[in-house]
């Protein structure tokens, strides 16, 4: 949501590729599928609504009656059904290998599973329950440290705290410090981006040696005995997973409660569920495929119709469609 603040701050697509290098560079380091690993983390949020997780929420509540929303089955939908490019079939024809990655990038499925992938027909051969294969892992975890650092880039960026805020925290204190030792005279923005830099090299180099010891502990012969290990093999140690730990706080506390995100969360919220609730109930204002898919207005399948709708825009996309069905001196179609 600070990307409202201008240029350049973070959007889903260059998040995307940050998680997509990221991941690339930790499963070359493992000798495992660099190309698997990349196809995920380039896969893993396809099915993300506009506005981060304040619109998944609010369309998660307003589709509440026909199962709601959760963006990693969407994203599963999106690449098996949803996009409608090809002559000869739904979806992206992805190998079971990529669909398993998508759907467990963060873990395996514990608990009923969502009715489109149940119904898929490449169900049985995804092991849900079961750990996800290492290339996945990195991309999971490539996720985790893209996010971190790119908050903290925009963070600094938009002013919510500066580099004498992180002083305290375990793992940016010192780095800082140090950088400050060395470079006296460093510019401000250098400073900023070698401080990332720098936590993402230690965070990635962590992430690589723990899952060297993990996999030379298991000696797994084959893909199916990383599937059946008793934890993932792609994680922090004991003493980063602390520091990280609490940069997530830090970040929480200083940014994602920062008063101009909660503002843009509420008013991110209220669009989503004024398009939702007009939509459907105006299913004729929906454009092409779209209003053919949704039938007659407050029925399930409008709602069905709406909510894809919705989770495929951008927020700048969301934001012009709500101006176009609300604001009365906008006659843009």
């Amino acid at each position: 949501l600070v990307n409202f603040e201008g240029d350049h701050f973070r959007t889903r697509l260059t998040h995307t590729l940050e998680v997509a290098q990221i991941a690339r560079t930790i499963a070359r380091a493992l000798h495992v599928n660099e190309d698997l690993a990349e196809t995920v983390a380039l896969a893993h949020d396809l099915g993300h609504s506009p506005f981060g997780h304040a619109g998944e929420a609010a369309l998660d509540a307003a589709a509440e009656a026909v199962g709601g929303f959760d963006h990693n089955v969407q994203t599963f939908r999106v690449v098996t059904r949803l996009e409608q490019r090809y002559a000869a079939f739904d979806g992206l024809n992805l190998t079971a290998e990529t669909l398993e990655g998508v759907l467990k990038h963060a873990g395996p499925l514990r608990g009923a599973w969502p009715a489109a992938v149940v119904e898929h027909p490449q169900c049985a051969d995804l092991r849900l329950d079961e750990q996800a294969p290492i290339e996945a892992q990195a991309a999971g975890i490539a996720d985790d440290v893209a996010y971190c650092n790119h908050d903290l880039d925009d963070g600094l960026r938009a002013g919510f705290f500066t580099l004498d805020d992180l002083a305290p925290l375990p793992l940016l204190g010192p780095i800082v410090a140090e950088l400050r030792l060395t470079y006296p005279d460093l510019r401000h923005e250098r400073l900023v981006h070698e401080t990332v830099r720098r936590l993402i090299d230690r965070m990635v180099g962590d992430l690589i040696a723990r899952a060297r010891a993990g996999l030379a502990a298991l000696d797994p012969q084959d893909a199916d005995a990383v599937r059946r290990a008793p934890s993932a093999l792609v994680g922090f140690s004991g003493e980063l997973r602390e520091a990280v730990r609490a940069l997530r706080g830090f970040l929480h506390e200083r940014m994602y409660r920062h008063y101009k995100v909660n503002r843009m969360a509420l008013k991110a919220g209220r669009l989503v569920t004024e398009l939702y609730a007009t939509l459907v109930s105006h299913p004729h204002c929906l454009p092409g495929r779209w209003r053919e898919a949704a039938g007659d207005a407050g029925s399930a399948r409008a709602e069905a119709a709406v909510r894809d709708y919705i989770a495929g825009m951008t927020d700048r996309y969301a934001v012009d469609e709500h101006e176009r069905l609300f604001r009365l001196t906008s006659w843009s179609a």
